[in-house]
């Protein structure tokens, strides 16, 4: 079944927590792990994942935490799917795929127009679109 990950789904949590802030205030991961009952390691990568991928930016303190450094209207779902996931794709043959049926698969054309469409919903939203 197609779903959106964990981490995905945490990610955007954490953004919309800091989105509904204040810009100059920050989020501890503590703080958002605690008001939204995600698991505090999970969280604390994924919050490191999203700022190296400078969509959040670390604050360093006794008081630190992330806030928000990114646009999230700039970003669409695709490429923010693929910066937290990786490539994005209904089944493996549409990326690097070691698939052993991929020369015979009869099935292959209709899932490539399914993805096709999913890409081009995904592409037409925002991150800022799911946050807001």
């Amino acid at each position: 079944m197609l779903k959106l990950t964990r981490k995905v789904e945490y990610a955007l949590i954490a953004l919309r927590h800091m989105q509904d802030k204040a810009p100059e205030l920050v989020s501890s991961t503590k703080e958002i792990a605690t008001q939204y009952n995600i698991p505090l390691e999970i969280l604390a990568k994924t919050l490191q994942h999203l700022a190296k991928e400078n969509i959040i930016e670390p604050i360093n303190g006794p008081r630190g935490g992330y806030r928000l450094k990114a646009q999230l209207g700039n970003i669409n779902l695709v490429e923010f799917f693929e910066r937290v996931e990786g490539p994005l794709g209904l089944s493996d043959c549409f990326y690097d795929s070691n698939c052993l049926q991929i020369d015979y698969c009869n099935i292959r054309t209709p899932i490539q127009r399914i993805n096709a469409n999913m890409i081009n919903m995904f592409r037409s939203m925002t991150v800022q679109d799911v946050t807001s």
